[in-house]
């Protein structure tokens, strides 16, 4: 019930989506740059919106990017919601987001 209450942006899960918590790897992304990142969004997502939330990445001092690689960002739009096993352990959400990236501080 609470995760219902508390739905995400799309700029808020894209954020998100950087922070060293929300990595499989044990590293700390701010200590390398980015090669390339992929987005994949699910659910009620515009591309007006995840346009936004990358121009917004690009501009933050904290993420950067190697400069032999111009473009950076791949990103994909899911708009049918996704599916929750009745009684299982992960809520219902209105959008998600995931990311495979690869960058140079693994």
């Amino acid at each position: 019930e609470k995760a219902y209450h508390e739905q995400l942006s799309v700029a808020e899960i894209t954020t998100s989506a950087f922070e060293p918590s929300s990595m499989m790897a044990k590293c700390d992304p701010r200590h390398g740059k980015y090669m390339a990142c992929c987005l994949m969004y699910r659910g009620d997502v515009v591309p007006k919106d995840v346009n936004a939330a990358v121009a917004t990445i690009k501009t933050k001092r904290t993420i950067q990017f190697v400069d032999w690689c111009p473009t950076g960002f791949t990103s994909g739009i899911n708009y049918q919601p996704h599916s929750v096993v009745p009684g299982g352990d992960l809520a219902k959400v209105q959008r998600a987001a995931c990311m495979i990236s690869n960058y140079t501080s693994v």
